[in-house]
């Protein structure tokens, strides 16, 4: 099994879910600026480590939202 190393999520720029509200519940943060990937993060707790996704796969999955 090959191992891939974590990208580094310092530089991402992150925004939270339009659907997010401001009532402090159930929120995602989507980061951009690392070419091909998407990372994803609880907004509640930013300092734990998220989520890494190719791009193709988070098209996949907003595809399947709608």
């Amino acid at each position: 099994m090959a191992h891939l190393s974590r990208p580094d999520l310092g530089s991402a720029t992150w925004r939270k879910s339009s659907h997010s509200n401001t009532q402090g519940g159930d929120c995602v943060e989507v980061g951009a600026g690392l070419p091909g990937l998407v990372p994803v993060r609880d907004s509640k707790d930013p300092a734990r480590p998220g989520i890494v996704v190719t791009g193709r796969a988070w098209a996949a999955f907003l595809g399947a939202l709608g």
